[in-house]
């Protein structure tokens, strides 16, 4: 079975979440299989699990957005091993232009996009159009990946992907050394100030439509109850949660650049809501391990094994601690 990882930036979450509907047709056949970060467990170590996964894949996406070449993580560690590792023949790395961007002169613009002529998913007549031409693309070089597999091709012939005078997707052959190595290649990365900015930001604002879709889910599934979701201001926002009409929990969650005394970047939590934002009930710091960033809460609430992390992490650290107050009754 073919394995693809998802490289996405979380701000294009919904594309995502199609481009995953489109992509069941492939695994239902038993074609494939996929991984991105939202299928990390609890207790993962989510660096050394992603790019696990990443070394593993014989088939790369990256999903290109603005966003996705604003984010550290994305464009520098993944995209960056993805394309080391299609240089080397070990997988083949396919960019799907998602919204418009210049990209063309960026390091994966010598690669055939998903779509034809690299036309941005968005501006199809709908996404359901733009991802049907994608997994249909795909489903082609999987078949051929998995028929060079089961006949046993020497180690030295890996494929690149790219379109014929036709316009279909075709494979050709590309010399490589296929050579087993170690999985200990990290080099220390020393992350700026401006990183570390763009990366809490980024959280926040994914923790932000995380709390807006599920308080919107939460209403949709309980009759009796109602929510309210209020983003404040570029960097800060609330939630509220009722039960026939009676207010049972109520978070502020706002970002903190660091710049005064008392405050770290960060994230922070009020179950108090916004107020003035002198007191808080849990607080997210960014974390730099030496190779990558995360966020490590600063109070033990329910995270206590002290590992970085991840978006969607960090968002249900917070989560919980804002939903608690309804299991209760």
């Amino acid at each position: 079975m073919i394995r693809i990882f998802l490289s996405y930036a979380h701000a294009d979450e919904k594309y995502r979440v199609e481009l995953d509907k489109h992509l069941k047709v492939l695994k239902r056949r038993g074609l494939i299989e996929s991984w991105n970060d939202r299928c990390l467990m609890p207790g993962d170590e989510w660096g050394t699990v992603i790019d696990d996964n990443l070394r593993s894949a014989d088939i790369v996406l990256l999903l290109i957005s603005i966003d996705f070449i604003n984010s550290e993580y994305c464009f520098e560690l993944e995209m960056g091993e993805a394309l080391a590792r299609h240089e080397r023949g070990e997988c083949i790395v396919i960019p799907i232009i998602l919204r418009p961007c210049l990209w063309q002169d960026l390091p994966f613009g010598k690669l055939q996009a998903g779509t034809r002529e690299g036309k941005p998913v968005e501006k199809y007549p709908s996404l359901d159009d733009a991802f049907l031409e994608v997994t249909q693309g795909l489903e082609t070089v999987v078949k051929k990946i998995q028929s060079q597999k089961n006949q046993s091709i020497p180690s030295d012939a890996m494929m690149s992907y790219g379109f014929d005078s036709a316009g279909s997707q075709v494979l050709c052959k590309s010399p490589s050394a296929n050579l087993p190595r170690s999985s200990n290649l990290f080099i220390p990365k020393t992350f700026t100030d401006h990183d570390k900015d763009v990366f809490v930001t980024d959280a926040f604002n994914f923790m932000a439509r995380y709390f807006e879709g599920s308080l919107e889910e939460l209403q949709k599934r309980n009759p009796e109850i109602n929510t309210r979701f209020s983003r404040v201001d570029a960097n800060s926002f609330e939630g509220t949660i009722y039960r026939h009409g009676q207010q049972i929990s109520k978070c502020g969650i706002w970002l903190t650049n660091g710049s005064s005394g008392w405050s770290a970047r960060g994230i922070q939590y009020s179950s108090a809501g916004l107020g003035q934002r002198n007191s808080y009930n849990g607080s997210l710091t960014v974390d730099d391990n030496g190779n990558m960033l995360g966020l490590e809460p600063l109070m033990s609430f329910t995270h206590n094994d002290k590992k970085p992390l991840t978006f969607e992490g960090a968002s249900e650290y917070f989560w919980v601690m804002f939903f608690e107050p309804l299991q209760r009754l």
